[in-house]
């Protein structure tokens, strides 16, 4: 089975790269969509930069597919980079967006190929568990209450998660911020044969919206 793999960096798409790898497929391809659009229907925004460095450390090409980030119209930009690629199907991060979902589905349905979302309606808390144990992910943005600055940059391990999740169900956060409450990135996976380290990097926060971003500088590879 050949594979290309949808990979923004977040955990959901590390996931899906680490399930299809496991099972022994031929991922041929990571496809970032990098969106002009900071308010994108379907795309992951923060740090998008860095999966340069992950196909680097993968040794899995990237494609890089550019979009105004217009509402569907950014499927199209996908849908036409992913026809031209030799391969089977697409794996996803999709967890409980019926909107992703359904997009990624119809486009591959067109093309020809199969879609496989791994993560589908799976138990959410158990994801992030996983997650924590699996990678070393961090929150790099924001977007509700309850999540307050300090959370930033920070990493997600055994350690916090139940401190996390004692916010996620006092604020009504989604455990695995579909609403869109918070964006992660993997700096390293058991499939990574280098880790990232940031080397600089911003903390961005609107006191008033109580929201915020960490916006990564500058980063490189370095070995294990």
């Amino acid at each position: 089975m050949k594979i290309a793999s949808l990979y923004s960096g977040g955990k959901d798409s590390a996931y899906g790269l680490w399930w299809a790898l496991n099972q022994g497929w031929e991922v041929k391809y990571l496809v970032n969509v990098k969106s002009k659009n900071n308010e994108s229907y379907m795309f992951h925004i923060p740090n998008v930069q860095l999966t340069s460095l992950v196909s680097k450390a993968t040794n899995i090409p990237l494609i890089e597919v550019i979009t105004k980030g217009e509402k569907e119209k950014e499927l199209l930009d996908l849908k036409k980079e992913l026809s031209k690629l030799d391969i089977d199907g697409v794996i996803s991060g999709a967890l409980a967006s019926e909107y992703q979902r359904s997009r990624i589905d119809h486009i591959c349905e067109e093309i020809g190929i199969k879609s496989f979302a791994p993560l589908w309606h799976k138990k959410q808390d158990l994801i992030l568990k996983d997650c924590a144990k699996i990678f070393d992910f961090r929150i790099v943005s924001v977007a509700a209450y309850g999540l307050s600055k300090k959370w930033l940059g920070k990493r997600i391990t055994e350690n916090n998660i139940n401190e996390l999740f004692k916010i996620m169900d006092k604020y009504k956060i989604n455990k695995a911020f579909e609403g869109g409450e918070a964006e992660t990135f993997v700096f390293d996976a058991p499939f990574f044969n280098k880790k990232i380290e940031v080397l600089d990097y911003e903390i961005i926060w609107d006191d008033k919206l109580e929201c915020g971003s960490y916006n990564i500088l500058n980063a490189k590879l370095v070995d294990k």
